[in-house]
C-alpha cells in the first residue's frame, strides 16, 4: 500500500478514535449537567438511570454512537477485532436494554436491567482490556503513553469493583457512589481513547 493511500485511512482511524475518546469524556458531564439545567431535581444514582430522565435520547444515542464506532473499528490482529466487536455490541446493548426502574417495576423491567448488567459489564471489562493488554503494545508510541493506557485500564477496573461494592453493601447511597465511579470509568475510557487517536501519525500504521 503506498504512502497516498495510507494517508486517509490512519486520518481515518485517528478521528476514529478520538471520537470515541470524546464522546466518553463528554457523556457524564453532558448527562448530568444537562439533566440539571433541562429537567432539574436531584442527581440520579447512576449514569444508566438517566434513561429515565429528559436526557434519556442522549444517553441511548451516546452508546449506540460508541457502539457503532467500535464495531467500525478495524485493529491489528484477531484478537483486537473481537474485543472492539465484542464492546461494541455491549455498548448498544446496555443502550438499548435500560436500566431496572427505581418504582413501577415489572417483570420485563427486572430482565432488561439483568441484560443491562451483563452488557455494561462486557462494555467495560473489554475498554479495560483494550487499555492493559492492546493499547501499550500497539506499536510505536510515544514515551509515557503505556503508563497512561495502564492507569487508565487500572480506574476502569477499579470502579467496577467498588460499583459492586457500594451496591452491595448499600454504602453512603446519598453520595450517589455509582454514578461518579461510572463517570470515572466513562472519563478513563475516553481518555485512553483520546490519547490513542493523538498518537496516531501518517508514519505510524494503525
Amino acid at each position: 500500500m503506498t504512502t497516498t493511500t495510507q494517508t486517509p485511512l490512519v486520518h481515518s482511524y485517528l478521528y476514529l478514535r478520538r471520537a470515541i475518546g470524546l464522546i466518553g469524556l463528554a457523556l457524564p458531564i453532558v448527562l448530568i449537567v444537562g439533566k440539571q439545567v433541562v429537567q432539574g431535581g436531584d442527581l440520579i444514582g447512576s449514569l444508566s438511570g438517566y434513561y429515565y430522565s429528559d436526557l434519556g435520547n442522549v444517553f441511548v444515542g451516546a452508546m449506540c454512537a460508541v457502539g457503532v464506532f467500535l464495531l467500525a473499528y478495524y485493529g491489528h490482529d484477531f484478537i483486537d477485532n473481537v474485543a472492539s466487536t465484542v464492546a461494541g455490541l455491549g455498548a448498544i446493548g446496555l443502550a438499548l436494554f435500560p436500566t431496572t426502574p427505581d418504582r413501577d417495576v415489572s417483570s420485563w423491567d427486572r430482565t432488561s436491567g439483568v441484560l443491562h448488567l451483563v452488557f455494561a459489564a462486557v462494555f467495560f471489562l473489554m475498554l479495560a482490556y483494550f487499555c492493559l493488554r492492546l493499547f501499550p503494545h500497539d506499536g510505536e508510541q510515544p514515551a509515557g503513553t503505556g503508563v497512561v493506557y495502564r492507569v487508565c485500564g487500572v480506574v476502569i477496573l477499579a470502579a467496577l469493583v467498588l460499583i459492586a461494592l457500594t451496591s452491595w453493601l448499600r454504602l453512603v447511597p446519598e453520595w450517589h457512589p455509582a454514578l461518579w465511579l461510572e463517570s470515572a470509568a466513562v472519563w478513563a475510557f475516553g481518555v485512553a481513547w483520546l490519547v490513542k487517536g493523538q498518537t496516531l501519525t501518517p508514519k505510524s500504521v494503525p
